[in-house]
């Protein structure tokens, strides 16, 4: 496989998983956002506890795909396998 294929496949890899951290972020970011001030949302969903457990749910899995992108850059820059695989 040439150098340059490589290259270009650790680049790309890269921005993927900085995509992926870029929207775990915002997911996190929206579900403390709807947990501190439920107000704005309750228009749209009418009962409160399925309000609660959905900041809940959005900050759980915004800091989960947080994680693995934040995981998956360093895998990337570092070529490291086990990293990319976690």
């Amino acid at each position: 496989v040439p150098m340059g294929v490589l290259s270009c496949m650790k680049y790309l890899m890269f921005i993927f998983n900085v995509l992926v951290f870029a929207g775990g972020t915002c997911l996190a970011g929206m579900g403390v956002w709807v947990a501190i001030d439920p107000a704005g949302f309750q228009d749209i969903v009418a009962a409160r506890a399925v309000l609660s457990a959905g900041a809940w749910l959005l900050l759980v899995v915004g800091i989960a795909l947080s994680l693995l992108g934040f995981l998956g850059c360093c895998g990337a820059l570092r070529r490291s396998r086990r990293l990319l695989l976690l």
